[in-house]
């Protein structure tokens, strides 16, 4: 039985990656930050089939003691503070978590001495000012905030490992991925959220940022596959991960509105203070190598994404509206 240890298992991808895993039949442990407040809805329906850690990428400490104790086969670093906006206020602490955090869990498995495989969740928030369309493993990096800049430390100091020590570890630059589990301060759930609470009657209005924003939408549950396929290839590569199509904000919200018969334009204001201050305006990426060499390839697409939160999130809202 193989041993896994995932950072972030609390959150979206982490709570599919370690579903993937325990139907794969591995031994799954789970890296959390010690706190007031218990954050496990996500893992709920697999917490009787995972091992929790407390430990935190700012803490070398804690790692190695992990590390010890675990000995896992495999590494999934999804730990970071992960939101755009947030690290325009917060810098020194994502640099810290997202960037510094990578070199701290490198350092504690070059240390153990296990030939343990690593993966890194990199971003396509790492092209930024996209030099070139669509973006791909080869593309110049122009990092346009604080965590994407954080990313590319991370990125870098990946690559440095596998040349220097011969480690096994791989980047995943996943383009933007999204679910029913997503957090609500990001804008597809904020858009699908803000639809299921205007259906029950909880609220009026939606209030939003740069609606022309362009990404490359996918579902979590997919891309959480391309991550173990890499840890199974036979050498450590760097992979896009990607759809290949890109859809606005607008088109976002055509499409969550459309679901439930309604015309977004009667419910969305414009909130200049949501906008960052260096936009990213469209990002596409090309998966061609992850296709070729992993036989990765997505299958929930556009639509049936945003459908599938909407539904999920018109469910949430009527439970909270019929509780009140």
């Amino acid at each position: 039985m193989k041993r896994a240890l995932i950072t972030g298992i609390t959150g979206q991808d982490g709570s599919y990656l370690a579903e993937l895993l325990v139907e794969k039949g591995y031994e799954v442990h789970g890296l959390m930050r010690r706190a007031s407040t218990f954050n496990l809805d996500r893992i709920a329906h697999v917490r009787d089939r995972v091992k929790l850690h407390y430990g935190d990428l700012v803490d070398s400490t804690s790692l190695h003691n992990v590390l010890r104790n675990v000995q896992p086969d495999e590494i999934y670093n999804l730990a970071a503070q992960s939101h755009v906006r947030v690290s325009f206020e917060m810098p020194e602490y994502t640099c810290d978590v997202t960037g510094a955090g990578v070199g701290r869990l490198l350092e504690a498995i070059r240390l153990s001495g296990r030939p343990t495989r690593f993966y890194q969740a990199s971003s396509s928030e790492l092209y930024g000012k996209v030099v070139e369309v669509p973006q791909t493993e080869t593309t110049r990096f122009h990092p346009r905030s604080p965590y994407a800049c954080a990313k590319a430390y991370g990125f870098y100091l990946t690559q440095n490992y596998r040349e220097a020590y011969k480690m096994f570890c791989c980047n995943g630059i996943l383009f933007n991925h999204e679910s029913p589990r997503r957090g609500e301060n990001f804008v597809t759930r904020k858009i699908t959220r803000g639809v299921g609470r205007i259906v029950a009657g909880l609220d009026k209005r939606l209030s939003l940022g740069n609606l022309d924003a362009k990404r490359d939408w996918g579902f979590a549950g997919d891309y959480v596959v391309a991550m173990w396929l890499m840890l199974q290839h036979d050498t450590p590569a760097d992979y896009v991960i990607a759809t290949g199509e890109t859809h606005s904000v607008k088109e976002c919200l055509e499409v969550a509105f459309g679901h439930v018969d309604l015309d977004w334009h009667d419910f969305v204001d414009l909130d200049p203070r949501q906008i960052r201050p260096a936009e990213v305006d469209m990002l596409q990426g090309d998966a061609s190598k992850a296709r070729k060499e992993l036989g990765w390839q997505p299958k929930v697409n556009f639509k049936e994404l945003i459908a599938m939160m909407v539904d999920v999130d018109v469910e949430l809202a009527r439970r909270e509206a019929h509780a009140r």
